[in-house]
């Protein structure tokens, strides 16, 4: 017995080695990667997670847990999930983290590694070059110290790096600009020191940059030329004077507790995608650019901790949606905006330590502001008794006055020029909110790791909660799927509408199939399918699985969606809902909520959705009229993408040019709404859609007359010139034959309610001027 046992140690380990050597060119089988595993198992100390894989060597179907979760393709495993529960104590001393990665890389088609709360620590080994396919790596809240091997940059398919709460130090490496794929780079609370690379302006896959909580200092780079970048948090570091230069889409920026001591730049007010805006606990001088308050997307903005100074005053307008605004500690003075006035539990507005004549929370004098107004451009020193040093202040101080006059013109014009231009239509409120990876599954993995999705908390909002039914709940909310509920029918799906048992009515999609993959992979399927939640994508609520005893092949899922009951776009614009039309006011709404929820899909997960083939018969409207995408690209729903004739065919003529530019292919598509919606006709065909385009750029290069001749009759005497020609102009640049000169979702939506703006100025002048006469008011 104990020869037996010796001949199969040396057994193992000889697989181990074999498969350590050669993996990464031969062919993988499920018994090498077993064998790998329960190495990485023994590794790791027997954590809980693994105890399942001394069962079977199956592990390819074995039910996920929020401990572990493997996936596979085939017969390869592509993602390996290990999370301890909660912050683990360091490994034994014997622990060695070159022995793991050596383990791992025995399994070298590993695409995804999530190796979380384990109590990993010791350096990161350069043996992690073995695992050149890995796509996303994980490993947060553990224990790794010293830099971050040069070797790292051989991993050229990687996408997302999360190295989030560990004790790493030195420099943030230039290297990584070597990384031409990488789209997310997360270094929170670490140890890092020194200045960022010059390497990072380069980097312009870059949407998530996060490196807060570590010891960098120093000028921030021009990242202007990273127009992707959604999500900068630089915070709790050391950094500055100078506000950084940054692109104008982005989506959260963060710079909370660092040195930056200058002003802020006046550009900062034309970020109009900025959702999250927090640069307190600085010392940023000069005035306060009051514009930030009417951002239409923003939803979060502190400014607390700094010596901004300015005059509020009552009558400051302000997004009607933020929910959280931090003032104080500053030196502003006035009065507080009537608009700033907590109207619910939810809003959360603080202002205490500025010089408002305000009594609701404590203030200065107002001579405690006035005086670090006067001084705010001179930083004393102290005195040497030289005259040069007093000369040195003299200048200072008369520079600091030209430099206050210019900023209080600078001031007056923002202040101007927004009471010209109000924004009509604002982004729903985001909350920062960060949560606990929990990766049960593959997209909670994903969803974490880009970090970036706030917005897709925020577009959950008034959605039900994502759950599992019973059979029997559906059959009960369909009346046992009776016919008198099916909506809708193609060869290989029905759709019944239902009502449960709280009255939520619901869109119940029945998918009948021939299983040509693991149960695993309709899992991830799913997953994907219930993270992709927005106020103005038509999102699932839950599903059932129903497999038959007599057919084993053969699958049924139910995909359970929120009902939306006021038909669709085209309904209200070319057709007319109730015998009316929306108003040019609604249509421009109706069309930023589509391009906010093709945003979404793009970018709400990894990878985003693409060619989603957009019709307007695909934009449903809810009870409030909102827009809401149905019939995104999902993997299970692909193959019943409509294909009758509801709406004139997007696709370009080369189905490979559709494959080479997928983000384009939906701008496309959305300038092909964006048509319908002006001139008010149904769009049948590809001539159409080129005939339609034709006229709308000859209109642009003549007068007013000649554009609001194309202009759907219903509405085109209550648009205003420039608002048709804004939408006029974005949709041309959509519609361009070559994908590469087409506008990015982002511009197409800052176009957007750039018109909305001044659409709205100008009915607010044209009521004016006609003293009351009536403007037609969206339905």
């Amino acid at each position: 017995m104990a020869e037996s046992g010796h001949q199969t140690l040396h057994l193992f380990f000889f697989f181990s080695f074999f498969f350590s050597i050669y993996g990464s060119s031969q062919p993988q089988s499920p018994y090498s990667q077993f064998q790998a595993l329960l190495q990485i198992q023994q590794i790791l100390n027997y954590p809980p997670g693994l105890s399942s894989l001394n069962e079977a060597i199956d592990f390819c179907n074995t039910q996920p847990s929020p401990s572990l979760t493997v996936v596979c393709y085939g017969e390869n495993l592509t993602q390996l999930h290990i999370n301890g529960e909660s912050w683990f104590h360091p490994m034994p001393q014997d622990f060695s983290s070159d022995s793991l990665f050596s383990a791992l890389s025995a399994i070298p088609s590993l695409k995804v590694l999530s190796l979380v709360s384990l109590g990993l620590w010791g350096p990161l080994p350069p043996s992690i070059a073995r695992l050149s396919s890995l796509e996303i790596l994980n490993i947060s809240s553990n224990h790794f110290s010293g830099r971050i091997p040069e070797e790292t940059s051989t991993l050229r398919s990687l996408q997302t790096l999360i190295l989030d709460h560990n004790k790493f130090t030195g420099q943030v490496p230039g290297w990584l600009g070597e990384l031409q794929l990488l789209a997310v780079l997360s270094m929170k609370n670490n140890s890092l020191s020194g200045s960022l690379p010059y390497a990072l302006t380069k980097m312009q896959t870059l949407r998530v940059l996060a490196l807060s909580m570590n010891q960098l200092s120093g000028e921030v780079p021009d990242l202007r030329n990273l127009t992707n970048l959604q999500v900068l948090d630089l915070g709790h570091n050391k950094l500055g004077p100078r506000f950084p230069s940054l692109h104008s889409r982005l989506l959260t920026l963060i710079l909370r507790d660092n040195s930056f001591n200058l002003g802020i730049p006046p550009e900062l007010s034309s970020y109009y995608q900025l959702q999250t805006l927090d640069i307190s606990l600085n010392k940023f001088v000069g005035p306060f650019l009051l514009p930030l308050l009417s951002l239409p997307s923003l939803s979060y903005l502190d400014v607390a901790g700094n010596k901004f100074t300015g005059i509020l005053s009552v009558n400051t307008s302000c997004n009607a949606k933020l929910v959280f605004v931090d003032l104080s500690s500053n030196r502003l003075t006035g009065e507080l905006p009537s608009c700033l006035s907590p109207s619910s539990n939810e809003r959360v507005i603080k202002y205490a330590g500025n010089c408002l004549s305000h009594s609701g929370e404590e203030q200065h004098p107002y001579s405690f502001c006035h005086n670090e107004a006067l001084a705010v451009n001179v930083m004393p020193r102290k005195q040497e008794g030289k005259s040069s040093r007093r000369g040195v202040v003299l200048v200072a101080s008369l520079m600091g006055g030209i430099l206050g006059g210019f900023a209080v013109c600078g001031l007056i014009f923002i202040a101007t020029t927004k009471l010209y231009l109000r924004r009509t239509v604002k982004a729903p409120p985001a909350r920062l909110i960060l949560e606990k990876v929990t990766p049960a599954n593959t997209i909670k993995m994903l969803s974490d790791a880009r970090y970036i999705s706030e917005t897709r908390k925020l577009g959950a909002l008034g959605i039900p909660p994502y759950r599992t039914f019973a059979l029997d709940e559906l059959r009960e909310a369909t009346s046992n799927f009776n016919t008198s509920n099916l909506i809708g029918e193609r060869s290989w799906s029905e759709v019944y509408e239902g009502s449960l048992t709280d009255g939520t009515l619901v869109a119940i999609r029945s998918l009948k199939m021939r299983k040509r993959h693991g149960i695993q992979y309709y899992r991830q399927q799913i997953e994907l399918i219930s993270k992709l939640r927005h106020r103005h994508l038509v999102s699932a609520v839950g599903h059932c699985f129903e497999c038959y005893p007599d057919d084993s092949g053969v699958i049924t899922i139910f995909l359970v969606f929120e009902f939306v009951p006021n038909g669709t776009l085209r309904g209200c614009i070319s057709e007319g809902l109730s015998g009316h039309k929306f108003s040019w006011t609604r249509r421009i709404a109706a069309a930023i909520g589509v391009a906010r929820g093709l945003q979404f899909l793009h970018t709400g997960i990894v990878p985003g959705v693409y060619s989603n083939n957009l019709k307007i018969t695909d934009i449903l409207l809810d009870h409030d009229l909102h827009a809401k995408i149905s019939n995104y690209n999902l993997p299970l729903l692909v193959e019943e993408r409509r294909t009758e004739g509801n709406g004139a065919s997007s696709s370009e003529p080369k189905e490979q040019t559709r494959a080479t530019h997928r983000d384009k292919n939906d701008v496309y598509d959305m300038g092909v709404i964006l048509l319908e919606i002006i001139v008010g006709r149904a769009i049948m065909s590809q001539s159409a859609v080129d005939f339609a385009k034709d006229l709308l750029q000859v209109s642009l290069t003549t007068d007013e007359v000649a554009r609001r001749s194309i202009v759907d009759p219903a509405i085109h005497k209550e648009c205003s010139d420039d608002s048709l020609k804004t939408l006029m102009e974005i949709c041309v640049r959509c519609l361009s034959s070559e994908p590469a000169n087409r506008p990015s979702v982002e511009d197409v939506l800052w176009n957007l309610q750039f018109a909305a703006q001044v659409q709205e100025s100008w009915k607010a002048d044209s009521k004016s001027s006609s003293q009351g006469s009536p403007i037609m008011s969206p339905i």
